[in-house]
């Protein structure tokens, strides 16, 4: 593997790893109850997948011009990175939406008391 190919595959990782590691956060704020640190993160999260992607399509990219893009164990643990770091924040979109309506179902149920 070159030096330029190690290059976008750590790029891969280290994005992917920021993103899912922002959006777990986002998941235990949420769960704190503060939703708009939650939705920051979840921000940040989006920002570091960006960063992954943009990388990922440029290889895409260049495959699709010819270069052949060798296939090895770190290509593929960093393209998993990218995949798990999706998964993590689409579920965290829906935790951190539920943990809202709780929020708000308890305010409501407060109120009535």
């Amino acid at each position: 593997m070159d030096q330029e190919m190690e290059r976008v595959v750590m790029k891969l990782i280290m994005n992917g790893g920021d993103a899912r590691s922002f959006s777990l956060k986002a998941i235990q704020s949420a769960e704190k109850g503060d939703i708009n640190e939650a939705i920051e993160l979840l921000e940040q999260s989006n920002v570091s997948l960006n960063k992954a992607h943009e990388a990922q399509a440029n290889l895409i990219r260049e495959e699709i011009r010819g270069l052949e893009i060798p296939l090895s164990l770190m290509v593929i643990h960093a393209q998993d990175h990218v995949m798990n770091a999706m998964t993590v924040r689409d579920l965290a979109q829906h935790i951190i939406k539920a943990q809202e309506d709780i929020l708000e179902l308890k305010t409501l149920s407060q109120g009535r008391i």
